[in-house]
């Protein structure tokens, strides 16, 4: 916020997708609220408690959870998508949802860019008052089996317990040329949030396209 200077101020919107758990975060500073369409065709405006925009105060900034279900999609754009000389931003996302909720009412979902040029409407090719960023995120969701999460106490003996859970969920995935590696890795991390965290760690292994390794503590010291 330092960066923007006193004369310039700037509006962010900031979302944190698990697609373990399908769980949206999101924080607002002074942006307009995203739009969620749910697989069923339902749309759903996300309302989070809008903060004051970047570089106006320093204020701190709330965060809003919600259900992300697998085959949503969220909807960010900026005020030039509904906002005009004869619209006001309320009505003009009023608008928006309809058009997305139309768009919707196929037996499938819409391609994402189907769904901007109907969230466009008339915008995409006549003139307009303002620039339009559009960004559109469809949720696919991680499948359950392709997860294994565990909380552990922050003892001296947990890096071990990490290691043992490590190499037996490796080898019921099939993946036993990544065992050394992998418990080398989740070792070395658990044992340095073992030095700092208070409350139980997690440790939650992904086996997608590639295998990930997450560990998480209650520490501020240290990433």
């Amino acid at each position: 916020a330092g960066r923007l200077g006193s004369e310039h101020t700037a509006t962010c919107l900031y979302a944190l997708y698990d697609p373990v758990l399908h769980r949206l975060l999101v924080s607002n500073a002074g942006h307009l609220p995203p739009v969620l369409l749910r697989p069923d065709g339902g749309v759903e405006v996300l309302e989070a408690p809008p903060g004051a925009p970047i570089g106006v105060g320093s204020g701190g900034f709330q965060s809003v959870e919600t259900h992300a279900p697998a085959g949503g999609t969220l909807l960010l754009y900026t005020d030039g998508l509904v906002e005009s000389r004869d619209s006001d931003v309320v009505t003009g996302v009023e608008r928006l949802c309809a058009r997305l909720g139309t768009a919707a009412r196929g037996p499938a979902a819409p391609a994402l860019e189907e769904l901007c040029d109907a969230a466009l409407g008339t915008l995409g090719s006549g003139e307009r008052d303002d620039d339009i960023a559009l960004l559109a995120a469809r949720f696919e969701g991680i499948l359950p089996e392709t997860v294994a999460y565990w909380y552990m106490a922050p003892r001296p003996q947990t890096a071990g317990q990490a290691r043992r859970l490590t190499r037996r969920t490796l080898a019921d995935w099939g993946l036993d040329s990544l065992v050394e590696t992998t418990e080398l890795l989740v070792s070395e991390v658990v044992a340095n949030a073992v030095r700092f965290a208070t409350r139980p760690i997690t440790l939650r292994l992904l086996h997608t396209d590639e295998l990930r390794c997450e560990v998480g503590d209650d520490s501020t010291v240290v990433p």
